[in-house]
């Protein structure tokens, strides 16, 4: 079986439903189908493939999940491509990952053109042809769920993307049990926030497919108006929502729901980032009905491998729980020797099972460095994913992130998690949101945040908590911390914005 089957399923039960809607159109189950099976025509008309990458410079709109299906449809592998980022960076892309084709819709800038060397295709280009069913029958003969399903490029500590390749069977075994675990429904209408080349948005697009249910695509717009934004939830009957933690941020900071609460919202899930309880309890005090869940895991576990449905309340300085595995996913935190952490002690998240990817396309050195048998088990082969997420064992059981391996610091003889300190400034009076760096040539921490407070009563509102050695020394106040495209803090471009300072 493949991704396909769930179209397949879908088209025959709902055929004219809304599969998704975006801000100019909609397409239903059975034109996605058709549609797809005409740029699958197209493609082994081409000679394309089987199991080659194909790049689709994506908006975030239909046209977009009609050209992921069909080179789905024609057993190759798509690789999402945000139009919006620099050109510089989708080349490096391109060059990295080497796509048999490039997709787009519109047209290309002549910078884009000049960068791309690979053959190209207008979306009508390909839609316009006729669908030879025989033809992807013959081709999905040979299919197998081990085959790549897409790529996803993420951000890589060299400045190098790596792509992360993902198979049918990795999504396959986990969309169920997400639908399954949170008792999602075909009547259920997703509100994606997530651009289509992060995870995230897989579980909008996966979970709509295998359900028959609808996306209904938010315009990216719609994240700086907040009246616009609920009046769309609203108007829209938008039931689920998984977005990512800046998402929920900007809306609870901006008070979007003193406009309106959306009626028909009933899940809301999160993950990307830790989630700052004082902006939680907003969404919370607006929503005392709704489901709220943190999630976690990394693109290279195929989305999520713990979840945590929130059934109690927090304080603004407490931190949520990663929660339990989901089901046949095993997770496990390692100390340094290998071994499972004790109570009190910080630990690597390793993942096992079949979520766990292909690796990194093209990168073997970096494939096996985080790729790598599981070292519990020396009896037969098992890949275990190393996340580089450090998480503690507490004492009332569950686990708790601490901070990126990378995020450490060594300051004052005291090894610092940073993510700790911006727990507790997120939680200050004043403070929208912050992030906080290492100057190592200064040996100082710098805290940037949003927000009214001064520089006094947020150390006054630290020293509460933490010990004289984590206050930060520096404080920047900004109108907005950088964002990236995934709806993180942009740590790096932080750091660049706070040199440039000097």
């Amino acid at each position: 079986m493949t991704i396909i089957d769930y179209l397949e399923a879908s088209a025959a039960r709902r055929p004219e439903k809304a599969a998704f809607v975006d801000a100019d159109h909609s397409v239903s189950y059975r034109e996605l189908k058709e549609t797809a099976g005409r740029i699958a025509t197209a493609l082994i008309q081409r000679k394309i493939g089987p199991n080659a990458p194909i790049a689709v410079i994506i908006d975030r709109s239909i046209e977009s999940i009609c050209a992921f299906m069909g080179i789905a449809m024609s057993r190759n592998f798509y690789v999402p491509i945000d139009i919006t980022q620099p050109v510089q960076r989708i080349s490096t892309i391109l060059g990295k990952m080497q796509p048999e084709l490039l997709i787009y819709t519109g047209s290309l800038s002549d910078d884009l053109k000049q960068a791309v060397t690979i053959p190209v295709a207008e979306y009508m280009e390909l839609t316009a042809a006729e669908a030879d069913p025989e033809l992807i029958s013959q081709i999905r003969k040979g299919c197998m769920d081990t085959d790549p399903l897409y790529a996803i490029c993420t951000s890589g500590s060299t400045g190098t993307p790596k792509g992360v390749l993902i198979s049918h069977r990795s999504v396959m075994d986990f969309i169920p049990v997400f639908v399954r675990t949170f008792h999602l429904s075909e009547e259920d209408i997703f509100g994606n926030q997530a651009p289509f080349d992060f995870d995230v948005s897989v579980k909008d697009i996966y979970s709509s497919l295998y359900l028959g249910a609808t996306v209904q695509i938010i315009p990216r717009v719609c994240f700086s108006m907040p009246k616009k934004l609920v009046e769309l939830l609203d108007e829209k009957q938008v039931t689920v929502i998984i977005w990512a933690v800046s998402a929920l941020c900007i809306a609870a900071g901006l008070n979007a729901f003193k406009h309106r609460v959306p009626g028909a919202l009933k899940k809301i899930m999160f993950s990307g980032e830790v989630m700052p309880i004082k902006m939680l309890n907003i969404w919370r005090r607006y929503f005392p009905d709704a489901m709220f869940v943190n999630l976690y895991g990394p693109t290279e576990i195929t989305c999520n491998c713990m979840y945590y449905v929130i059934d109690r309340e927090f304080g603004n300085t407490d931190k949520l729980p990663l929660g339990v595995p989901f089901e046949n996913e095993g997770v496990y935190v390692l100390n340094e020797n290998d071994q499972p952490v004790s109570v009190g002690e910080t630990g690597e998240i390793c993942v096992t099972g079949t979520s766990v990817g292909l690796g990194y396309y093209r990168d073997p050195e970096k494939t096996a460095a985080a790729f790598v048998q599981n070292p519990l088990n020396s009896a037969y082969p098992e890949i275990m994913y190393r996340t580089g997420d450090l998480a503690e064992l507490a004492e009332d059981g569950n686990y708790y992130f601490a901070a990126r391996k990378d995020f450490q610091i060594k300051h004052m003889g005291h090894r610092i998690e940073l993510e700790e300190i911006e727990t507790y400034m997120n939680a200050t009076e004043g403070v929208l949101r912050a992030s906080c760096l290492f100057d190592t040539n200064r040996n100082k921490i710098v805290a940037c945040y949003m927000g009214e407070a001064d520089k006094n009563s947020i150390v006054l509102s630290l020293k509460k908590d933490l010990p004289k050695y984590m206050i930060p020394n520096i404080f920047i106040r900004m109108e907005a911390l950088p964002i990236s495209k995934n709806g993180k803090i942009d740590r790096q471009k932080l750091k660049r914005m706070y040199e440039e300072m000097g």
